[in-house]
């Protein structure tokens, strides 16, 4: 009882950041009855999505001080278990997508006891390796389509609930506002958690932690494996999404570091912050590309100004946008 009371108890933040959140709620309730454009729909539903991944970054990454550079492959296990399932055993999307995320939690109790015998950059080279090992793997499996992927096919009429299949992306979008809102309220109760105050004592001196009792080795791993719920659980969603997934698309060295951008740029170790770094990056990497890269002599453009306002933000504040929020809010005080 005392972990739902504190999930849903969100006092410790300033009324002006609660404010701020509710007006984003009602936005983002609203979203589909005003007018948009199909890609300002799928626009949305990227943000959601990239929230998604970023608070389960967020979880090792932000809280914990563990530079994860190899998210991707948990998305892809999520992804190719449903779609699997669904083209093999006419599995429904809600019955494979715990499974999934099972897979994935599994596979990250196998990798992560090794990989947090490693420290700083020598685990997030490590995180990257795997990652690309299992992406090679996929990619020379037949099971799993090889390189080409998995097509899923279309079952019974529309809307399907069952295997999330729908001719009008609202569905999709509320679907994963939904899992947007419980992956919210999930982080607020972690903040408060046992396991996120030891995290955050070992982000700040390990060697400290470790002598006030904490495992250090067994929390890291139990956070890891938090986060990697989160992502597989969109990976899954994805794959119904797209119709469509491939090695490339969802386990790629690129999704795995824009993952880590989105909550490193909005404010690693903050509740708000992959929210915040998803808001940014997801509209400008889509508008951006869409209109620099249809210009002649400007292709390749938009990815330069991408990274110019990232490095930006990164000089003026390490802590990123929510970073220079607070700084802005204390000397107010």
């Amino acid at each position: 009882m005392e972990a739902i009371k504190n999930a849903f108890n969100f006092s410790d933040l300033p009324k002006t950041e609660l404010a701020l959140a509710s007006a984003v709620l009602v936005f983002l309730l609203g979203f589909p009855a005003m007018p948009h454009s199909s890609f300002g729909m799928a626009t949305m539903i990227q943000f959601l999505a990239f929230s998604l991944y970023g608070m389960g970054w967020n979880l090792i990454g932000g809280y914990g001080g563990q530079v994860d550079l190899g998210k991707a492959q948990y998305v892809g296990i999520g992804a190719y278990t449903t779609a699997v399932m669904m083209i093999r055993w006419n599995v429904p999307f809600w019955f494979s997508l715990p499974l999934g995320m099972a897979f994935a939690v599994g596979w990250s109790f196998i990798i992560g006891y090794p990989l947090f015998r490693l420290k700083g950059h020598y685990f997030a080279i490590a995180t990257i390796a795997t990652s690309l090992v299992l992406k090679d793997l996929f990619e020379v499996w037949n099971f799993v389509g090889g390189a080409r992927g998995l097509e899923l096919p279309i079952k019974g009429d529309f809307p399907n609930w069952l295997y999330l299949q729908f001719r009008e992306d609202y569905y999709y979008y509320y679907i994963l506002l939904g899992m947007f809102l419980i992956g919210l309220i999930y982080v607020n109760g972690f903040r408060h958690s046992r396991l996120g105050y030891q995290l955050r004592a070992i982000k700040d001196n390990e060697s400290v932690a470790r002598s006030l009792g904490i495992d250090v080795h067994w929390s890291k791993i139990k956070a890891y494996a938090t986060a990697t719920a989160f992502v597989a659980a969109v990976g899954s969603f994805h794959a119904c999404y797209n119709y469509n997934i491939e090695p490339e698309d969802v386990m790629s060295l690129d999704l795995s570091v824009l993952i880590a951008m989105m909550a490193m740029l909005g404010g690693a170790g903050s509740i708000w912050g992959p929210i915040i770094g998803a808001a940014i990056l997801v509209p400008m990497k889509n508008y951006l590309g869409s209109w620099l890269g249809g210009q002649a002599g400007f292709a390749g453009m938009d990815l330069a100004l991408y990274g110019l306002i990232i490095m930006v933000i990164a000089a003026a504040q390490p802590r990123g946008v929510y970073g220079i929020v607070e700084a802005v809010r204390a000397r107010r005080r």
